[in-house]
């Protein structure tokens, strides 16, 4: 099973302010544990939506609107995930609160979901299979 711990941004880090050394240092040791433990996929951190971009569809078949940031809203904006492979949602949530205060100062929030399967979407053996080959492609073009 594999679950996204989205970052929820902050007027800070909305702002473009930078984590503290200590939380750099405290989410390195993080990460450390889960690369350790075997249940890491991947995990960064984004700037600011002033220096994002949001693609739009208004209408089916339409043609996609383009609109430059910033956003509004920071606290519906994202600030980071960790995306992690383990054995059950309750493992999931364990990590999750082992995950330090993401923004300091008590301002930060975590959520986190679970990523569909191929297999949640269609048992059509024919597209699983595909599915498959494409993530063995990937697999083998990330350890080179």
């Amino acid at each position: 099973m594999r679950f996204m711990m989205i970052v929820k941004a902050t007027t800070d880090s909305e702002a473009g302010k930078l984590p503290s050394q200590e939380l750099i240092e405290a989410m390195h040791k993080y990460n450390e544990e889960l690369v350790k433990a075997g249940v890491m996929l991947a995990g960064d951190g984004l700037m600011p939506s002033s220096s994002g971009i949001r693609i739009s569809y208004p209408e089916p078949g339409g043609k996609p609107k383009v609109v430059d940031g910033p956003f509004t809203e920071a606290k519906e904006m994202i600030a980071g995930y960790t995306l992690i492979e383990v054995k059950s949602r309750e493992e999931a949530i364990e990590w999750a609160l082992r995950m330090p205060d993401p923004h300091g100062f008590g301002q930060g929030e975590i959520e986190l979901r679970q990523v569909y399967e191929s297999e949640d979407l269609t048992s059509d053996a024919e597209f699983l299979s595909k599915e498959a080959e494409l993530r063995k492609q990937l697999m083998e073009k990330q350890r080179s």
